[in-house]
């Protein structure tokens, strides 16, 4: 028997200045489903769905929201929370500092003559945090919490607000594997109590895996109708349906030729900032040739990132010792600055923290790392400062109306655009690129794939962190693996598959000795 619809939304119109965002969109759920909504980046699907949540309030879009079998008229977020709508946004937003009880019953607080009553809220933060599947002290503070963590707490904050229907935007975007699998056994068992999930995702593997039906939005209008369990779907279709064309080949054809090691990293030991004594970078040995597209794997929390940001002018933990070569011209990178002189730029994962000012407007985050490049005497050439705004726009295929309009408006993976962006305006000899796919569609990914291989034919070094193996596999041309702040090994594209990186990512295949892995890593070569 057919489960009978939850929601349906018709004829949503939603516009902003200049643009169309929501074109006549249907969409249409059923009660205890997991319903997965895929489109390309700014195809509407998160403003789709703060429609539904009241984010947009009633007025503010045409069309009719049915809810539970009653047309609805949500005048802002509290209203969607009180009727079990919760949404959980890709960029999570609880309070670092805060414990995770606090943070669950922010807003919500349970109150006893006055006061705030802990017991009770430690009492119920427990309970809910049991039915997540996370054992840990409610006590917490979230900034001590991983990721993967942190998405479980997001949803025992809702499951607090007793929500009928859960929708996670790009739920699994900064999750391993193994976080993954967790959320996905999770929201099946939401779903064996009638709870109805619906996901925004670019990950169309895990669609096919999890999804009930699917739903594709383009250019602001729905496109297609999937129903998993008749049999309809696959990921081609999804594809054809999100871009308006078939990709045959997710990772461009490229043909490399690398020249001389232009980025060599010797020795290098960084300290955790947090825990004294404990390394997070363990003398690690690494090399990049010019025109090399070189991968980086490990399971979260490996030390990829830190190893990154530490050598992009000591940004982060405590340097104690390795050296840096551009051109076997051993450098100092003390600073951010110092390393951007010197050639290296970073894209980093976390765009909206580390990679953007959200203020700022597109043109503005487009020069501002290489400001001297726009300079007409001692004051800034405004012409010119549109100029390459504009131009880095066009060849990114950034969707924007305008280089004027303030990246906040802007869609996740056109975020990320913008940053790429304002990195290659740097002209770097070094481009470390740190997830640079994250949150982003097949379409656009196929976009950055093509322009990362433009500038290994440049003659850059470029070095990629991914946790999407399949990712690394298609690009790199070599890969090492990261385990608790070591190298493991490296292995060539010709060699490499999922099973030995895994072994190596988990250490399971780890050299003897740095002395063992630096050898290797030049024979490798």
């Amino acid at each position: 028997m057919e489960r009978p619809l939850i929601l349906q939304m018709q004829g949503i119109t939603k516009l902003f200045p200049g643009v169309r965002a929501l074109d006549d969109v249907t969409l249409e759920v059923r009660q205890g489903d997991i319903h997965a909504i895929c489109g390309e980046n700014g195809a509407g699907k998160s403003t789709l769905m703060n429609v539904l949540s009241g984010v947009y309030p009633h007025g503010s879009y045409e069309g009719k929201i049915i809810y539970m079998g009653n047309e609805i008229a949500f005048r802002d977020i509290k209203e969607s929370e009180r009727a079990g709508i919760a949404i959980i946004h890709q960029e999570l937003t609880m309070i670092p500092e805060l414990s995770i009880t606090e943070n669950i019953f922010l807003g919500n607080e349970t109150v006893n003559h006055g006061l705030i009553d802990w017991d009770t809220e430690r009492r119920r933060t427990a309970e809910l945090l049991e039915r997540v599947g996370l054992t840990i002290d409610p006590g917490t503070l979230i900034k001590h919490l991983g990721v993967g963590q942190q998405q479980l707490v997001e949803i025992a904050k809702a499951l607090s607000k007793n929500v009928r229907l859960l929708i996670l935007d790009e739920p699994t975007s900064a999750l391993n594997e193994t976080d993954s699998a967790n959320l996905f056994e999770l929201m099946r068992g939401l779903k064996s109590r009638d709870i109805t999930c619906i996901m925004i995702s670019h990950k169309l593997n895990e669609i096919a895996e999890i999804a009930d039906a699917v739903t594709v939005i383009r250019d602001g209008r729905t496109v297609e109708n999937f129903h998993v369990k008749e049999g309809q779907i696959d990921e081609d279709c999804i594809i054809r349906a999100m871009v308006g064309r078939s990709i045959e080949n997710r990772y461009p054809s490229h043909e490399s030729n690398p020249g001389e090691v232009i980025f060599e990293v010797s020795d290098w030991r960084v300290e955790d900032p947090d825990i004294p004594g404990r390394l997070i970078c363990k003398d690690s040995n690494f090399f990049v040739r010019a025109g090399e597209i070189v991968g980086f794997a490990g399971l979260m929390g490996a030390g990829r990132t830190e190893l990154m940001r530490s050598i992009f002018g000591r940004n982060y933990g405590i340097y104690l010792g390795g050296s840096i070569k551009i051109k076997g011209k051993e450098i100092r990178v003390a600073s951010v600055s110092s390393a951007i002189r010197q050639g290296i730029a970073y894209v980093p994962e976390d765009r909206k923290n580390l990679g953007l000012n959200l203020i700022d407007t597109i043109r503005i985050t487009t020069v501002s790392a290489n400001l001297k490049a726009i300079l007409r005497g001692r004051l800034l050439d405004l012409d010119k400062e549109f100029q390459v705004a504009e131009q880095q726009r066009s060849s990114l295929n950034v969707k924007t109306n305008s280089v004027n309009s303030g990246v906040s408006t802007l869609s996740g993976g056109n975020q990320q655009k913008v940053v790429l962006g304002k990195w290659m305006f740097t002209e770097p000899e070094v481009l470390i690129l740190d997830e640079p796919t994250r949150g982003i569609d097949v379409g656009a990914k196929y976009e950055i794939y093509r322009l990362i291989q433009k500038l290994a034919d440049q003659g850059k070094a470029v070095i990629i962190v991914s946790s999407e193996l399949p990712e690394l596999l298609g690009i790199s041309d070599r890969i090492y693996t990261v385990f608790e702040g070591s190298i493991t090994g490296v292995l060539n594209r010709q060699e490499a598959n999922q099973e030995k990186l895994m072994r190596m990512m988990t250490n399971t295949s780890k050299l003897d000795s740095n002395s063992e892995r630096t050898e290797m890593l030049y024979e490798i070569s």
